[in-house]
């Protein structure tokens, strides 16, 4: 009721009367008091908060004490600079590095030490390096810090150069030291050196230094030397093992990969995922099939794991079981551009070009960004399917379409596109204008398809660019010798042979590989090794007459002009893979898919050959060549006789 009465007041009519001093002190001391406990209060709250990682209250509660000029313990500040990492908080680390230095104020080398790890975790390693020049004192971990962070950041001079400035410092290099600093050798002299040294301090036993080395080695190709330090581990582990055995599998030493992976199951170590991925490539490198799917029964464990599906997807692709890979990929749960780029690359390389186009169409929908490889794919699917417009579409609007840059294998695939096409000129015209320096690969591409449409002279130019980066390329002078044959310019072609002589360059022999049986049976062009050789050249024969009861006639263009017209027969029934395919009909039970790998790009004549011996023994057969995979079934191939 009295307050209903009330008449109000305007503000500009109210005169305020000032508080006694004593009620304002009181009153500020208390909103104080309110807003900034006791400094142990303070610290116990920061504390907390670290621990519990509220990066925004423990920022909160840390600007508090340093207006109080508090610190806490190390660890408590360990733990907040941990938090900071985890959320990539960059400034908030920097204002912690800046309260913690305030003042004065000298923290501990340990906290120092966590400083210098936040900034090169950030990627900050100018910040680091200054933290790291204004140690008073510096241990190991300082040391092996900086280490690490250049040997990651490609700065091997520097890793190097660290080194040897710790060890002038008298502090003792650790196992992660020399870890670190082994990533950063890129010759074989500091390499030697380094593990010189190592021996010398004892920790050439160490199973982390054990495996550096070994990979450094393997990287360097010095296999030989990574395959000693393996053996003169005294106790084993399996960390060593993976080392070793994916030093051979990423040397392309499938056999030697094997090898060690048997000598590991006997050693009674049981293969993980990092052993299964090297064991992957090494079957892949050897188109294994079969052990590669006895591989897949030990990967089915580990479930969706990316790195190893990957591997399968890989290893199905390049052994041209095209089924398998696609059983894998659609089970996976979880795709990373990888896996789409090595889906698409093996669906062009084993002829299924448009599957590839479609397959990349859904890579977009999903998601995924493609990268250099799979526009690498995209584009070699147009070439072997002679997709003109598309290919030359894709390479004329990568950069704009996906951000990337075209390089030498892009210019490469559209060079074979234009050559395939006929248009030999532009694809000449085209290496003129590349943006990057051709290499020799780029002008035997040209090379072969002038050698297609029998552009000579162009041919003539090709192959002098090629002899320029490669004098004892024998592929490139026969090919020309061959294309001088056609033209019937014989004394170009005794030029060619000429020069082959003067530089001793001899002919790569063919040979083909073919899986029977757990077994690899290997043949090569006149070579009469084999046990069976005898019965598979008569069942070879045998074949070759029913053939031509079919019309087929040998081709005698891919082979050696100078030969006489009865020995380029002859000489095309010694081809590898003719031997190799008529050992698999023996071999294997009627139905089973005959799986053939090869050195060199299969002929013309052994193509027909296998096209009509797939139709005539009802038979699946699959080549793989340097550049692609065949896929022969009921008379055609999956190249479309266009390879």
């Amino acid at each position: 009721m009295f307050f209903s009465k009330m008449r109000a007041i305007p503000i500009s009519k109210l005169k305020c009367k000032a508080w006694p001093s004593f009620l304002l002190s009181r009153s500020c001391s208390h909103m104080a008091n309110v807003a900034e406990p006791p400094p142990s209060t303070l610290v116990d709250e920061f504390t907390k908060f670290c621990y519990q990682r509220d990066l925004p209250r423990a920022m909160t509660a840390m600007e508090a004490m340093q207006r109080r000029g508090i610190w806490a313990d190390s660890l408590v500040y360990s733990e907040l600079v941990k938090c900071c990492l985890a959320r990539r908080a960059v400034q908030q680390g920097k204002l912690v590095h800046k309260h913690v230095f305030s003042n004065g104020y000298r923290p501990k080398t340990f906290l120092t030490n966590i400083f210098i790890n936040m900034y090169v975790k950030f990627g900050l390693l100018e910040e680091a390096q200054s933290l790291f020049d204004e140690m008073p004192e510096r241990n190991v971990v300082s040391w092996t810090t900086m280490i690490s962070a250049y040997s990651n950041a490609k700065l091997n001079h520097k890793a190097l150069e660290s080194l040897v400035l710790m060890l002038r410092e008298d502090v003792m290099p650790n196992s992660f030291t020399y870890s670190s600093v082994l990533r950063a050798c890129d010759g074989l002299w500091y390499l030697k050196q380094l593990h010189c040294s190592i021996i010398r301090v004892g920790l050439e036993s160490d199973v982390f230094v054990r495996s550096a080395l070994i990979d450094v080695y393997s990287k360097l190709g010095e296999l030989h030397n990574a395959l000693g330090v393996f053996n003169e581990m005294v106790t084993g582990d399996l960390v060593v093992w993976n080392s070793i055995i994916g030093a051979f599998a990423q040397n392309s030493d499938g056999d030697e990969a094997l090898n060690l992976f048997k000598r590991m199951k006997g050693a009674g170590f049981a293969a993980e995922e990092a052993t299964l991925t090297s064991v992957l490539r090494a079957c892949t490198v050897l188109a294994l099939l079969e052990l590669g799917r006895q591989v897949h029964v030990h990967a089915v464990k580990y479930g969706q794991d990316l790195i190893l599906n990957n591997a399968l997807l890989d290893m199905y692709c390049k052994c041209g079981s095209l089924e398998d890979a696609n059983s894998v990929f659609t089970r996976m749960v979880e795709k990373d551009v990888i896996s789409w780029s090595t889906m698409i690359a093996g669906l062009a390389q084993n002829g299924f070009s448009q599957e590839a186009l479609r397959l990349f169409e859904q890579m977009k929908i999903s998601g995924t960004k493609p990268n250099y490889i799979t526009i690498l794919g995209v584009l070699f699917a147009c070439s072997h399917a002679g997709l003109l417009e598309d290919g030359w579409y894709y390479f004329q609007n990568m950069k704009q379409l996906f951000g990337i840059d075209p390089g030498r294998e892009h210019y490469g695939c559209v060079i074979d596109l234009l050559g395939r096409a006929g248009k030999v000129d532009e694809a000449a015209r085209l290496i003129q204008e590349m943006e990057c320096e051709p290499d020799a690969v780029t002008w035997r591409t040209l090379l072969g398809a002038c050698r297609v449409h029998r552009n000579v002279d162009l041919a003539a130019y090709a192959a002098k660019q090629v002899l320029k980066m490669d004098p004892d390329d024998a592929g490139t002078y026969i090919l020309l010798s061959n294309i001088y044959a056609n033209s019937q310019r014989w004394e170009d072609v005794a030029e060619v042979r000429k020069s082959m002589r003067a530089r001793g360059v001899t002919k790569e022999p063919g040979c083909s590989w073919i899986e029977v049986d757990k077994q690899i049976h290997a043949f090569i062009m006149g070579d009469d090794s084999h046990p069976q050789i005898d019965e598979i050249n008569r069942q070879l024969s045998l074949l070759v007459d029913r053939l031509m009861g079919m019309g087929y006639v040998p081709d005698t263009n891919f082979v050696l002009q100078d030969l006489e017209g009865e020995q380029r027969e002859v000489s095309l029934l010694s081809h590898s893979e003719k031997l190799a395919i008529v050992f698999g009909i023996m071999s294997l039970s009627k139905g089973r898919t005959v799986r053939i790998r090869k050195n060199l790009r299969i002929c013309g004549d052994c193509h027909i050959f296998a096209k009509l011996v797939a139709k005539m023994e009802e038979r699946v057969i699959v080549i793989r060549d340097p550049i692609r995979y065949h896929h022969f079934q009921d008379g055609v191939c999956s190249c479309g006789d266009y390879w």
